[in-house]
């Protein structure tokens, strides 16, 4: 019944928000200009009443904080499904400064990753490492009140799709957990080999289904806890973005930036 109850819930969440997202065309097209700014810290809206193992707290990132209409509804609706939880925000530059801080030996690593969604992916392991609380990509949304999701005594928790796979958009852990210092350690090491160009299998999702047994670690479905992409589209997220979303932009940047000596290698072997 509950089960139910979340799939009626989830598609009339959907069409509404499919419907804010069509209105948000004329909006922009008549204010080009407009943008709403995301918050980089924002209190709970309601006082916790029970204990939590896992931080009431949401973490996000983007390259900027200045949003379309779209992402900030988005942000919103995120807000009003999860009042208890606090909201902690960072772009490009805070993300760097928090690795620069808290994990320094895994900074050049970081730095070598040209293309923000790879940051982003590394980024969001090591605050959840460092502090915890729940990880959502700027365009998921809740379809399920997020305390009920994670409930007050679980350790982690980890999204699947559709094919029953894991995923890296919604991620709740408890600070420390091993499992997450396991996928930095994979991340690192992908970005240290440099074989590979593409997000997905360097820091992305592709890590979660290689390093993680899925039916040996606590998920949920995308069905019955988080969505993406209906309030908000590849449109309204990368409108100020000229590069245009990562998979546009792994086509002509590498994601992993070669080592000097790499490049000077290369260079002596075409004289």
């Amino acid at each position: 019944m509950k089960k139910i109850l979340i799939v009626a819930t989830s598609r009339l969440i959907k069409l509404t928000a499919n419907i804010t997202k069509v209105l948000s065309y004329p909006y922009h097209w008549s204010l080009p200009d407009k943008r709403f700014t995301l918050p980089e810290c924002a209190a709970p809206l309601l006082e916790n009443s029970k204990p939590s193992r896992i931080p009431r707290i949401i973490w996000q990132t983007n390259f900027t904080n200045r949003v379309t209409l779209p992402v900030y509804l988005n942000y919103l609706f995120n807000r009003i499904m999860a009042p208890r939880f606090e909201y902690r925000f960072m772009i490009t530059e805070a993300r760097r400064e928090f690795i620069a801080e808290h994990y320094p030996d895994v900074l050049p690593h970081y730095d070598r990753l040209q293309i923000g969604a790879a940051q982003a992916d590394l980024w969001r392991l090591l605050v959840l490492h460092k502090f915890g609380g729940v990880y959502l990509d700027i365009d998921a949304h809740q379809i399920w009140p997020l305390s009920r999701v994670i409930g007050n005594k679980s350790e982690e928790l980890y999204v699947t799709t559709r094919r029953g796979e894991l995923s890296n958009y919604f991620i709740a852990s408890v600070p420390g957990n091993p499992k997450l210092k396991m996928l930095i350690d994979q991340i690192v090491k992908n970005i240290e080999e440099a074989s590979l160009n593409n997000v997905f299998h360097i820091t992305g999702p592709g890590v979660f289904n290689e390093i993680l047994e899925v039916d040996k670690i606590p998920t949920v479905s995308y069905r019955h806890a988080v969505n993406q992409g209906s309030f908000t589209n590849q449109y309204f997220q990368y409108i100020d973005k000229v590069e245009g979303k990562w998979n546009l932009q792994q086509r002509t940047t590498s994601v992993v930036r070669p080592l000097e000596k790499d490049v000077q290698s290369n260079t002596k072997r075409s004289l």
